[in-house]
């Protein structure tokens, strides 16, 4: 665990990976020693809005498997400012912790949030309708369990675990998306979208706090962090299932996204 004290929580500081000899500098990342949550093996974030057809079979889903599995977890909701149900809905399952936003802030504060608040040694977030099924978690983990740290789900590995795709006009505007950010931002990851990703402790600490992107575009992000700090990264391909209540304009949300790509190399100079 990488914890600092008070005396240097106005000095940027150096983290240290002997097995790499990796250094990265963090410059302002406090972490609060006085926060005295119990430690769990994982926590499983699931940001929401206006999910209040889909939130109560995710939940039940999402408990009855962990209940199965031999390792400690928390299961963690961030509402964000929704407007139906869904925080109804999630207050009646007490395997929940419920994080409520003030109002709708976008998909990428929402999962800040959860990332931050989490106790899991490693911590792992996943869409409100799991696309990706639940049961991918223990390959996220295993990968993680043998040195990763940052494993992400993708659909473009193996294309035959895309059990259901999504419209030839979402999928081809993904593809284009992902050729622009392999342009202006990285190269080497093939699918920054799906939104099935893991991460150890140390990299929640070391990314999230730094994170500004509130909207979808947050996933390139916290990926450039990720690659920025050398951290080392998995894409794993997963099996996905398309859901057609996608809350995903492709008009409007795709250029807000294509706008907060422009940010990240400006905002992360």
């Amino acid at each position: 665990m990488w914890l600092f004290s008070d005396e240097y929580r106005e000095q940027p500081y150096l983290f240290f990976r002997p097995s790499k000899k990796l250094l990265l500098y963090l410059p302002f990342i406090y972490i609060n020693m006085e926060k005295n949550q119990m430690s769990v093996d994982l926590s499983f974030v699931i940001p929401a809005y206006n999910e209040e057809y889909r939130i109560g079979m995710t939940l039940k889903t999402v408990i009855e498997y962990f209940a199965e599995q031999d390792y400690s977890t928390e299961i963690i909701v961030v509402d964000d400012g929704s407007n139906d149900k869904t925080t109804e809905i999630c207050a009646k399952f007490p395997q929940v912790r419920l994080l409520c936003q003030p109002q709708n802030m976008g998909k990428g504060a929402a999962v800040r949030r959860g990332m931050l608040e989490a106790n899991g040694e490693y911590c792992l977030f996943s869409d409100a309708d799991l696309s990706t099924p639940i049961y991918e978690t223990s390959r996220i983990l295993n990968e993680l369990s043998n040195g990763y740290d940052v494993c992400i789900g993708s659909r473009a590995i193996e294309s035959d675990l895309i059990r259901k795709h999504q419209p030839f006009y979402r999928e081809f505007m993904g593809k284009t998306f992902n050729k622009i950010v392999q342009m202006l931002v990285f190269k080497g990851i093939n699918d920054t979208q799906c939104g099935f990703k893991g991460f150890s402790k140390l990299s929640v600490q070391a990314i999230f706090p730094l994170t500004k992107i509130d909207g979808f575009g947050f996933d390139v992000e916290i990926l450039y962090l990720a690659t920025k700090f050398q951290f080392k990264i998995k894409e794993l391909p997963v099996e996905w299932y398309n859901d057609e209540r996608s809350k995903v304009n492709p008009i409007t949300d795709s250029l807000k996204m294509f706008l907060e790509v422009l940010k990240i190399r400006r905002i992360h100079k």
